[in-house]
């Protein structure tokens, strides 16, 4: 099959080589449009009043590559410009960190699947546990590539995407992966007040990643308790039964 790899940590991170390698190995033809620097927690952000300048990178033989000057939701618009073939599914990843429960509103890994989707082109988000060595990441990759058949076999519905992460554990260390309901746990961080050298406040964001408590079953909790979690983030939704007699 032919595959659109991309991601929002930046085309040199070490997730999505090891994501490109592992599916070229299988037998996948890659192509990867990344974004040139960092870009986490973009959320779905798309560049409309910029150029976008692309750049062939050569990150592996067994692939091409172009680092995009723009959102992980550019890399995958841009990226079906860049191939004279349609892709057949898009993986976004691997992600250092994982993207579940409210996560999935910040998380570009997220936003370029989602983009996907809405082009009617499969797709799978894929992150793992901060602080994973190259086998824990390699060993994701595999998962989501038979996810990926399966899925292929059973179409997704319309803006739908599949969400897959992983724990930053050994291949026998990681619990069986269960399909799981998205956490509504919020993020307790705050920020560091400091003052600049010239006198001026600034703030930081704080270090390490902390949540509510998360609902027992959810994605949140069972990452927590080594589980690889699936989700499949639907399209729109509505509460507006709630409010009908208002109107």
């Amino acid at each position: 099959m032919r595959l659109l790899v991309t991601n929002d940590d930046g085309v040199d991170a070490p997730g999505i080589l090891t994501l490109a390698k592992t599916a070229a190995a299988a037998g996948h033809e890659v192509l990867v449009s990344a974004p040139a620097t960092q870009q986490s927690a973009a959320g779905h952000r798309l560049t409309i009043i910029q150029s976008l300048m692309v750049r062939e990178r050569h990150l592996d033989a067994a692939f091409s590559a172009y680092a995009v000057e723009g959102s992980p939701v550019d890399c995958v618009r841009i990226g079906r410009r860049l191939s004279d073939k349609p892709f057949d599914f898009c993986l976004s990843g691997i992600n250092d960190g994982e993207n579940v429960g409210t996560a999935l509103f910040y998380s570009g890994t997220a936003a370029a699947a989602r983009e996907a989707a809405m082009l009617n082109l499969p797709s799978m988000a894929i992150s793992i546990g901060v602080g994973a060595d190259e086998d824990m990441r390699v060993h994701l990759a595999e998962q989501a590539l038979v996810i990926m058949e399966y899925i292929l076999r059973r179409p997704m519905p319309r803006l739908t995407f599949c969400n897959l992460n992983g724990p930053a554990l050994h291949r026998g260390e990681v619990r069986p992966a269960k399909i799981a309901p998205i956490s509504e746990a919020y993020f307790l961080d705050d920020y560091e007040e400091r003052v600049n050298p010239r006198g001026i406040k600034y703030f930081w964001l704080e270090e390490g990643v902390r949540y509510e408590k998360p609902e027992p079953g959810s994605d949140l909790a069972l990452l927590m308790e080594g589980h690889m979690t699936v989700s499949f983030v639907g399209g729109f939704r509505n509460h507006n039964d709630l409010y009908r007699p208002m109107l």
